[in-house]
Order: structure tokens, then C-alpha cells, then sequence
């Protein structure tokens, strides 16, 4: 191992050099957020004197602990809640060497439903990326009730404020590190891969990417503000407190993990429904971007104005809801207990798990209702998505099976990072390295090219297929389910079917 010195704005900065490879880990992109910076908007990063080390990871946000029984996600998740130095708005470069130029470069935010994650985890090691020849940039971001509230008359969105705040600090540092700033894929999965949607019509992110990778995500999961201010009062109340910054500032980060645990676990629960009946978040994902204010002016399910052309990559995987989502306590369901069980948050219940063979006597109801939570999360919405962006749209499908959780919920990422070695539990110990080719090579291109190897998804609605022999065939998934409600493109009844589009665009 060697020692690469890099300079940035804010000072030097000293990693280390492997293989090939430099990493440059736990860099600050804003100030800490302590103090009055608390539940504000990012600052500029403080600068430091002489060289700082960068060949650690750094702090991570506050965060509650993993549940045990979802400790094979944890390659995925990080190292959990890590106080080091109080700074949390750090990001991680892996670089071929920074001593070259015009690399393209890809920034990657980590899922985690708003609420847990770090760009330090495992599934998210840059090597192989920075071994062919992109700058890797992982991110930290506020989550939960310190990056998701909205303050009345204050803030709203902070953790997509930090994501933007760490794409003007790619836009300014990266050449320094190799990276050709006018080249920048966003990309991420989960809460990330929203997060990356709602960046593409975010008007504080124009000019800061030139291309998007949404996995497991989209532009539907959001709340307009007068429900978050709701939340943000559930919040409050269970602190005793007001829904002021000043307020908030004066509890702990572990006082507001456990008042926001506590609206979670127990009643009462904020009803976070729509007028409709409706639920983005599906009683799951509590904290959510927020619709309304100068980041997202735009209401979701609707072709935003602030929308930017650039190229898109958007796929789910065949099976989100196998793993997590409540997916562990659908076993002993019966029918009835499927139904009142999305019926919570979804008015058309019923109907919908109906449709994924509720009655069927060779499905389970557990089997039916995971089928319809992945339709209705994460594979209608992404494809709506996708007819939505007024640039050239591509779309991916993970099919692999796992033998542990067959094609479940972020499954998809150690094959496009590499660190399916890492991803064992998650995985299984037989991942096709095929399959991992395929995916890294794919985002590689599109990265570097804008084009992953196939036509755009419009009139023809084809997708690629990832699996052990990734190939491209018409897209199995619905882009109806939900629509009425996301009010994309015609009201409830009314969606436009897919030979309807290719009459209308001949």
C-alpha cells in the first residue's frame, strides 16, 4: 500500500493506493450538522489545516440498530450508527489514480427507507469500479427525523439538501481526483433510487449530473407538505416538545430515534393517508421526500415541469417484497388477513390481491400479498416512472433467484458493484459470476456512454432481463397498479394500455 495526496477546496487530503486503486474515505462535503446547523440546511464544509487522513470511513447519521432478523441485509446497511468525529455528511472516492483525467464519474446514495444506511457499507466498495476506469463516489445523508421533517415555516427535505449539497462538492473537487465533472451519473437503490428520481426534477440539482440509475426506486414515493407537517407534529408529541428547528435542536439524536421508533411500533399512529385512502410509504417507510417546497414544487404521479431530459436506467427486481416489508410475518396469513393487511393503506385491496391470485388454492395468501406489495411499491410505479422522463428511458428487470430470498429487495446491488464475496448472506454462496459481469458492465457503459446496450423502453416496452442468461424480451411488469392514485396519466379507470401508446406514437 501507498499513499496518494489529493487537494480540495477545503484542504489536502491523504488516502491510500492498493491494487490500482486510491480511496479516499470519510470526506467532509458540508459542515457537521450540530448545533444551529441541526435541522438546517447544509453548510459549506469547514477547512481543515495541513493534510487530513481520509483512509477510514467517517461517521455515520444517526440510525436505529438493524433488526436481528434481517442481519443478512447488513452488507447492505453499513456499520450502523458510528458518532466518530460528529460529522456525518461525509462521502467516500475510489479512483483508478488521481492523477489522471476525464474519468466519468458515479455517484451512489444508499437505500435504506429514509431511515438506516451509510455509503460505508460493504456492498458499496468502489474498487471494482475504480479498477475499470470510473471515479466511485459513495454518500451520507441525514435520515429519518433529522433529515425528513417538515418544520412549518422552516425546512423541508434536508436529507435531499445534503444529496445536493454532495453533488456540488463532486461538481467542484472531482476533477482533482480524475473525475470529468461534465460526466456525472447519479445512482442508487431504494430510498436512493427515489432519491435519484426526485433529483432529476429537483430544480437545486439542475446541472449537477448528466445521467440517472434508479434501482428499486421512483418518483411516487413522496408526501405532499401538509402531511409531513403532521408527522413532524406526531413527532413532536411523542418529545413533549413543539414542531420548531429550535425545539428539535434542544432533544438528542437518541431521544428522536426513540420517539420516532416508538410512531412506528406502537399506537398511535400518525395516519399518513392521502384524501384517497392512500399511503406512499404503506405504513413502512415513515419519513419520505416532501412535494410542495422549492426542492420537489411538483405534485407526484404527473410529468413534471422541472423535469430534465438526460439518460435513464430504471428496473426493479422480479421479487421486491420477499424480504422485509413484513414479508417474515405474512406466513401464517389467512385471506381476510391479506386483505385488511394492505387494505391499511391501499383502498383497492381487495381488487388487487385478487389480481395476484388471492383464491388460487396454488398460491398462498403470504405469497399473493408479497406479490402485490412488489407491484404496488416498487415495479408499477418504476415503470411509470419511465414513461414520464423526457429523455431516453432504459429498462431492467433482476430475475436471478437467490436460494435464500429468490429475487428479492436490493439483491440487485452486489452484482452491480461486485461484492456478491461480501453479500454471502444476502446472496447465497453460488452467485452467477456471469450475471455480475453482465450488471457491472452494464452500468459501466451507461455511465461512461449514456447507452446500456438495448432500445429505450417507449413503444415497444421492452426490458432486460437480468438473470444467470441476462437477454432483453417485453416487459412483464404492470405499469397500472396504483396509477389512480399517483394520478398518472388518467384518473382511476382510464390508464393507458401499452398498444394504446404505440397507436398514439406511430
Amino acid at each position: 500500500m501507498t499513499v496518494r495526496t489529493v487537494n480540495t477546496e477545503a484542504g489536502r487530503l491523504s488516502g491510500d493506493h492498493t491494487d490500482g486503486v486510491a480511496r479516499f474515505l470519510g470526506i467532509p462535503y458540508a459542515a457537521a450538522p450540530a448545533g444551529e446547523r441541526r435541522f438546517a440546511p447544509p453548510a459549506p464544509a469547514e477547512r481543515w489545516a495541513g493534510t487530513r487522513d481520509a483512509t477510514g470511513y467517517g461517521a455515520t447519521a444517526p440510525q436505529p440498530q438493524l433488526h436481528p432478523t434481517q442481519a443478512c441485509l447488513a452488507p447492505l446497511v453499513g456499520p450502523g450508527w458510528v458518532t466518530g468525529d460528529g460529522n456525518y455528511l461525509n462521502l467516500n472516492v475510489w479512483t483508478p489514480d488521481p492523477g489522471t483525467s476525464g474519468l466519468p464519474v458515479m455517484v451512489y446514495l444508499h437505500g435504506g427507507g429514509f431511515m438506516i444506511g451509510s455509503g460505508a457499507a460493504p456492498a458499496f466498495d468502489g474498487t471494482a469500479f475504480a479498477r475499470d476506469g470510473v471515479v466511485l463516489v459513495t454518500v451520507n445523508y441525514r435520515l429519518g427525523a433529522e433529515g425528513f421533517l417538515a418544520l412549518p415555516g422552516e425546512i423541508t427535505n434536508i436529507g435531499l439538501r445534503d444529496q445536493i449539497a454532495a453533488l456540488h462538492w463532486v461538481r467542484d473537487n472531482i476533477a482533482g481526483f480524475g473525475g470529468n465533472p461534465d460526466n456525472v451519473t447519479v445512482f442508487g437503490e431504494s430510498a436512493g433510487g427515489t432519491s435519484v428520481a426526485f433529483l432529476l426534477h429537483s430544480p437545486p440539482a439542475t446541472g449537477l449530473f448528466r445521467r440517472a440509475i434508479v434501482q428499486s426506486g421512483h418518483d411516487e414515493m413522496a408526501r405532499p407538505l401538509a402531511l409531513t407537517e403532521e408527522l413532524t407534529k406526531a413527532v413532536a408529541a411523542r418529545l413533549g416538545t413543539s414542531p420548531t428547528a429550535d425545539a428539535f435542536r434542544a432533544c438528542s439524536a437518541p431521544d428522536l430515534l426513540r420517539a420516532q421508533g416508538a410512531l412506528l411500533r406502537t399506537a398511535p399512529r400518525p395516519d399518513l393517508r392521502d384524501d384517497n385512502g392512500f399511503d406512499p410509504g404503506h405504513g413502512r417507510a415513515l419519513f419520505l421526500p416532501t412535494t410542495g417546497d422549492d426542492v420537489l414544487p411538483d405534485p407526484v404521479g404527473v410529468p413534471s415541469t422541472h423535469a430534465r431530459g438526460g439518460e435513464l436506467l430504471i428496473g426493479t427486481t422480479l421479487e421486491e417484497a420477499n424480504l422485509g416489508f413484513g414479508a417474515d410475518g405474512f406466513a401464517a396469513f389467512d385471506a381476510d388477513d391479506a386483505v385488511a393487511e394492505l387494505a391499511a393503506t391501499y383502498p383497492e385491496a381487495e381488487a388487487l390481491l385478487e389480481r395476484h391470485r388471492l383464491h388460487d388454492p396454488a398460491v398462498t395468501p403470504a405469497q399473493a400479498l408479497t406479490a402485490a406489495y412488489t407491484d404496488l411499491m416498487f415495479r408499477s410505479p418504476s415503470r411509470r416512472t419511465a414513461h414520464r422522463h423526457p429523455g431516453p428511458a432504459y429498462v431492467y428487470e433482476f430475475a436471478w433467484r437467490s436460494p435464500l430470498h429468490g429475487a428479492a429487495h436490493g439483491l440487485d446491488v452486489p452484482f452491480v458493484f461486485d461484492t456478491t464475496q461480501t453479500c454471502r448472506g444476502l446472496v447465497g454462496d453460488d452467485a452467477p459470476d456471469a450475471l455480475t459481469r453482465a450488471m457491472h458492465r452494464t452500468w459501466l457503459d451507461f455511465a461512461a456512454h449514456g447507452d446500456p446496450g438495448w432500445p429505450t423502453y417507449d413503444i415497444a416496452g421492452q426490458a432486460m432481463r437480468f438473470d444467470a442468461d441476462p437477454r432483453l424480451g417485453e416487459d412483464t411488469a404492470p405499469d397500472d397498479i396504483g396509477a389512480g392514485f399517483s394520478r398518472w396519466p388518467r384518473p382511476v379507470g382510464e390508464q393507458e394500455t401499452r398498444h394504446e401508446r404505440s397507436v398514439r406514437c406511430r
